[in-house]
């Protein structure tokens, strides 16, 4: 095996020590990752802690509501409120990425600070939560009817549930699935990958902003801009990163012509979609399963006339949302074994 020059190892070292800062960079970056989303698909969003002692999400939130109740003021002119949401993005993010840095820091210590890691990746990554939430509409739908349905439909999507029909709530679970995918679970493991405690924190924080004030309603058009545009930045390699697993669970699961299907679409469609990252696994989950998905849609008294991603069947059923979740499932285990392969092709390399 052809050894690096001394330089090149060192530069490596030095990028993939944001994995896990401790000697045995490599072997204790696995096992951080391994163990971390062992321990998200074990315990979930942990009620039995966080309904004692607040989700570190939930600290985020809270900042940022703090900011934004004060900076926020409709009087302002729009440039600078523009400014006034930069500063406090800015100010977020310094307070989130110290907090990662604290436990980055601390895994250089000590072992303890391993376990740290481990438990923070755990909490911020959202795999069982995500897959509790989106069967729990598939079985309200189907034993407690269309009400029920759209009860516990709208606890994970934000238009109007009451505009929904049977195949409506099908369709907006597995529109959840599929764009959470992507923020809930691909994207906050490859910021840690990329920066360590540091980049899952700063995204973490990146991601909370965003769907706080990122929105393009009168009050946070442009307080909220700079937070929604850093939102897409930090999502754009993650986001098609997700469509492509997606897209191989497609594969692996329902075989050769499902996957084609959930790739083609993947490329012709997820353009369609408003957002420029949330279209990727939206897309690659209808081909895949035969559906379309977005089209027209309520937000209180406002109907967004969104194009159908997708030239499949529209009346989506509870057994199509657990369709998805079963691909789901494999691309989430998909997702686990990327990093594993770097560190392989990594391992051998040095060798």
């Amino acid at each position: 095996m052809i050894s690096q020059a001394p330089h090149l190892a060192a530069m490596e070292q030095a990028f993939f020590s944001f994995l896990v800062p401790v000697p045995g960079i490599y072997d204790f970056g696995v096992i951080v990752i391994i163990l971390g989303l062992a321990l998200d698909g074990l315990a979930g969003d942990m009620p039995w802690l966080f309904s004692r002692i607040s989700h570190p999400v939930v600290w985020i939130g809270r900042l940022i509501s703090f900011f934004e109740k004060r900076l926020n003021r409709p009087e302002r002119s729009d440039g600078d409120r523009l400014f006034r949401g930069a500063v406090t993005v800015l100010i977020v993010l310094a307070v989130a990425g110290f907090l990662g840095g604290l436990v980055q820091f601390w895994a250089l210590q000590v072992p303890s600070g391993i376990v740290a890691e481990i438990f923070l990746l755990g909490v911020l990554i959202a795999q069982k939560g995500l897959y509790q939430h989106v069967a729990i509409v598939a079985d309200t739908l189907e034993h407690d009817g269309l009400v029920a349905g759209r009860m516990a439909v709208s606890m994970i999507v934000g238009r109007d549930p009451a505009s929904l029909d049977h195949a409506g709530v099908s369709r907006a679970a597995i529109e959840s699935c599929s764009e959470n995918f992507s923020d809930g679970v691909v994207a906050p493991l490859f910021w840690f990958v990329v920066a360590g405690p540091i980049g899952l924190c700063l995204y973490k924080a990146i991601n909370t902003l965003d769907s706080m004030i990122g929105h393009r309603n009168r009050r946070y058009l442009y307080f909220g801009r700079f937070a929604a545009r850093l939102d897409d930045v930090v999502n754009f390699i993650p986001a098609r990163l997700a469509g492509a697993l997606v897209c191989l669970a497609v594969l692996i699961s329902l075989g050769f012509g499902a996957g084609n299907r959930a790739w083609r679409t993947m490329w012709c469609d997820a353009r369609k979609h408003k957002s420029p990252n949330a279209g990727w696994q939206e897309a690659a989950m209808a081909g895949g399963l035969g559906l379309s998905l977005a089209g027209p849609r309520q937000y209180g008294r406002e109907i967004v006339q969104d194009p159908y991603i997708g030239d499949g069947r529209r009346n989506a059923s509870p057994d199509d949302i657990r369709a998805a979740l079963r691909v789901f499932v494999l691309a989430c285990v998909l997702n686990g074994l990327w990093p594993v392969l770097i560190w392989m092709a990594l391992n051998r390399s040095v060798s």
